[in-house]
């Protein structure tokens, strides 16, 4: 289950269908990744094709990433059962 957001334009499409701070071409995507990741009981649940699913190294060791677009990714922690700190970010940049 999604527990929480870092993004404010994800957590207004995830919660009120506001998708004014999410590129158009992306707002496909970005549902089909929040369904699944609020439907996930773990990060692995989310290896799935296409979803770009990935841990993270470095300096963000212990979140995880899928792709949206390039180098965009949603990109979380996880705690228990539960998604946590989601984010829309380009961390390549």
């Amino acid at each position: 289950m999604i527990k929480n957001f870092k993004s404010k334009a994800l957590r207004k499409f995830w919660q009120h269908s506001d998708a004014s701070g999410i590129r158009p071409d992306w707002l496909k995507k970005v549902s089909i990744l929040l369904d699944a990741i609020d439907s996930a009981e773990t990060p692995e649940d989310l290896d799935f094709p296409g979803s770009g699913f990935h841990p993270l190294k470095g300096d963000l060791r212990g979140r995880f990433a899928l792709t949206v677009s390039r180098n965009w990714r949603l990109t979380f922690g996880w705690e228990g059962e539960d998604a946590i700190d989601l984010d829309l970010e380009d961390y390549h940049g």
